[in-house]
């Protein structure tokens, strides 16, 4: 052997045992033990915690059942729609209405909502024009231009990508010291996305006045909740990145009311982001171009229909005397004439300008775009 080679067989002995003496003397670093809390206040039987309960007047209770009776409802007809071919294809919100209408009710006016693509729910709740959202399902990107005093940014297609936009605002928020918060929601699949762990470690190291709302419906179209990651839930996650992360039933409206209350209040106070898992199932498609029959049980569906959201609330409400037959059918007549009114309003609106394609794509049209518009006789 040349003495080269014996040098850095030598060399390569000493860096072995240097290392290992570092690694066997170096001290152990205490790991923060964290615990995630599950929040449920009233179970499938409609029977309640009391404690919890009873900061909810009836008022209260009136308002989320009939909120989810108006989503169900626009819910339910955006579906025939697009089998009438009248709109494209569309995300269904059946069973996922707690998580929804339970958390954007919980954020003030003043607050920055940041939803995904499944989010009917939510912008419903904030008073977001429903003609404007059958509009926009039908194809007409008008649809998502919120009106004055809707603070919601438009529907995020691409699954997590919103998610950093949301922290974003939310440091701009403390920068300027705003007493606001940012909501961002996404789907169990989105937490397996860059963007979402990007999102959150960010928030985590500037403490963000930020939610993170992750509905975990079990399915990320085919791929089930499993596969997304080892981890025991997905709200353990922001441990990681040094903030809360609790779990909470996503079919019980007045949990998922109070946990994202809580969230919010905590933010607004300066103590920084949480991320909120809500435990809910997807009880329809993906969306209107799926089948998933295909992929998850006739069994499994049945079983999580006896735990959606409004048959508990309503059991609730009918043990508390604030529900009837006769209140609900008045609730749901109300709501099918709304639905309906906004329809024909979405279909008798002025059609979009084919130009509108070119002009908007930059803040000034470029050129090239000036020349296309002419090419095809849009402007002179």
């Amino acid at each position: 052997m040349s003495i080269a080679r014996l040098a850095a067989a030598f060399n390569c002995f000493l860096t072995h045992n240097i290392l290992a003496d570092r690694l066997r003397y170096m001290p152990i670093q205490t790991i923060e033990k964290f615990e995630v809390k599950f929040l449920q206040i009233i179970n499938e039987k409609g029977e309640a915690d009391g404690s919890l309960v009873s900061s909810f007047t009836d008022s209260d209770l009136k308002k989320f059942f009939e909120t989810m009776i108006l989503a169900r409802t626009f819910n339910q007809r955006a579906l025939s729609l697009q089998r009438e071919g009248r709109i494209g294809t569309y995300a269904s919100i059946l069973g996922q209405e707690a998580s929804q209408i339970g958390s954007a009710l919980a954020f003030g006016g003043e607050d920055w909502l940041f939803p995904s693509f499944r989010e009917s729910g939510v912008l419903i709740a904030r008073g977001y024009p429903m003609w404007m959202l059958y509009r926009y399902w039908a194809g007409d990107e008008r649809g998502m231009k919120a009106p004055p005093g809707v603070n919601i940014f438009p529907m995020s297609v691409p699954v997590g990508t919103h998610v950093p936009h949301a922290t974003g605002a939310a440091w701009a928020m403390k920068l300027k010291g705003h007493k606001k918060a940012a909501g961002v929601y996404f789907g169990d699949g989105g937490s397996s996305k860059g963007d979402f762990h990007e999102g959150l470690n960010f928030a985590g190291v500037f403490k963000v006045p930020a939610v993170f709302l992750c509905q975990n419906n079990q399915w990320a179209i085919s791929v089930p909740r499993k596969r997304q990651t080892a981890a025991g839930t997905i709200a353990q996650k922001a441990y990681a990145y040094g903030f809360e992360g609790v779990q909470v039933d996503g079919n019980d409206i007045t949990a998922v009311y109070r946990a994202t209350k809580d969230a919010v209040d905590k933010a607004k106070r300066g103590e920084g982001p949480t991320l909120i898992e809500c435990f809910t199932y997807r009880l329809d498609d993906h969306t209107t171009s799926d089948d998933a029959s295909r992929y998850r049980s006739k069994e499994e569906v049945e079983e999580w229909k006896g735990k959606e959201p409004l048959i508990r609330l309503r059991l609730y409400m009918e043990k508390k005397g604030v529900w009837t037959k006769d209140y609900e059918d008045a609730i749901a007549k109300k709501a099918l004439e709304s639905v309906d009114a906004e329809i024909k309003k979405a279909e008798g609106f002025t059609p979009p300008d084919p130009a509108d394609i070119i002009r908007y794509t930059y803040a000034e049209p470029t050129p090239r775009q000036k020349r296309e518009l002419k090419e095809f006789g849009w402007e002179k």
